[in-house]
């Protein structure tokens, strides 16, 4: 009986995406606007790397679409997040509280600062961190020194930021995580790689702490091959980031002059034709997505395997979409059914804490992301064509 399931699974997704017998991805970009012409133009300028014209207009067309003021293009959604923590004065004396479920960047861009990651468990019904447990954490666990700032009782390092994450596009809790990091003095810097296009209450994603990043990794709801992007609304800390992701560099007519150590960061101008491209066509990729999304919930809505929706007020992305099984015996099941009939299906990623070079951090409350791990599967999202 469960493997007639997973076959009409097989069936079903291979109808949604018209392939009959062809290997389908979990998602694969897709280039059906203006990104050669823009690519042509590019390259006819001869401005390829990271001066050019296209650089800043993606940067601004990324302010526009968000709502932020600022937005700096970086060469990938890792490095704005290593930039952003950065400029919220993180380092070695450091700990940022993040969720131990997210991609493996997040936490290897707090590791660049030398600080230490503490892992607070996730809601279920938004796979984004618990503000409620954040909390909990911060008030048990951590106490107020004389500079301001929360020190951790047991470690007794400084707890200078917070970063969540919007998984998969799932807008979190954003606004109560907010409060928190306000109440107690924390720096808020949104993950929101996977969320662009992704409204919290109305607004977007990434807007609501210190600092947000993007991703535009191949793999993503609009791609430049590699890409990111910082925003902000704190005009210091763009002019800040600027200047470190282009090895902070003075400006000067012909002299190369350097006033601090910076990094090789910004984004370029071959990767920001594609995105300015692919931004222009944002909202058809996001309700394309949106509704396969709805096909798939109504597809599963009488089966046993439970499709993941969008959390209540919030409209997302649906980046990757996602269905919980009953057991890690059935996901097993499933993972190896769908991927020996070229259905690409994945897990999702192992706890962090769980990871030789972050198992000795500090961990807290992890019921429901020990549970997630067992039973969450990505299904096929990418982009059907237009006689899907």
């Amino acid at each position: 009986m469960m493997e007639s399931k997973f076959r009409q699974t097989i069936e079903f997704i291979r109808e949604l995406y018209k392939s009959p017998d062809k290997f389908i991805p979990l998602h694969a970009p897709v280039f059906n606007g203006n990104e050669k012409k823009y690519l042509t133009d590019c390259i006819d300028t001869t401005f390829v790397s990271s001066v050019g014209q296209y650089v800043d207009k993606f940067e601004q067309m990324m302010a526009d679409y968000t709502g932020a003021k600022y937005a700096v293009g970086v060469i990938n959604g890792t490095a704005a997040l290593h930039i952003a923590l950065m400029l919220a004065d993180v380092g070695t004396k450091d700990e940022v509280i993040t969720q131990p479920v997210s991609f493996i960047a997040t936490t290897n861009a707090i590791k660049y600062t030398g600080a230490q990651p503490v892992f607070i468990d996730i809601e279920m019904d938004t796979l984004g961190l618990s503000a409620d447990k954040l909390e909990s954490f911060l008030k048990e666990h951590t106490t107020e020194g004389n500079d301001g700032y929360r020190y951790n009782k047991n470690t007794k390092k400084r707890v200078k930021a917070c970063v969540p994450m919007h998984t998969f596009g799932h807008p979190c809790r954003i606004d109560q995580i907010k409060t928190v990091c306000e109440k107690y003095n924390v720096t808020l810097i949104e993950d929101a790689a996977e969320s662009i296009g992704s409204l919290y209450k109305g607004k977007h994603t990434g807007t609501f702490g210190d600092m947000g990043i993007f991703s535009f990794n191949g793999n993503k709801t609009i791609t430049t091959g590699g890409g990111g992007m910082l925003v902000t609304d704190n005009t210091l800390l763009a002019k800040k980031a600027k200047h470190l992701t282009t090895q902070a560099k003075v400006p000067h007519q012909w002299e190369y002059i350097h006033d601090e150590i910076g990094y090789n960061y910004r984004l370029i101008n071959v990767c920001a034709a594609l995105g300015v491209a692919q931004l222009e066509n944002i909202e058809n990729i996001i309700e394309n997505k949106r509704e396969t999304a709805k096909l798939y919930s109504n597809f599963f809505a009488t089966s046993d395997i439970k499709f993941f929706s969008e959390p209540e007020y919030a409209r997302s992305n649906f980046w990757l979409s996602l269905i919980l099984m009953k057991d890690k015996t059935q996901r097993d099941a499933f993972l190896k059914e769908t991927n020996e009939n070229g259905i690409m299906t994945r897990p999702i990623w192992k706890l962090h804490y769980k990871l030789p070079m972050f198992e000795d951090s500090e961990t807290y409350f992890t019921e429901n992301s020990e549970h997630i791990e067992k039973i969450a599967v990505n299904i096929p999202s990418g982009i059907r064509n237009n006689n899907s």
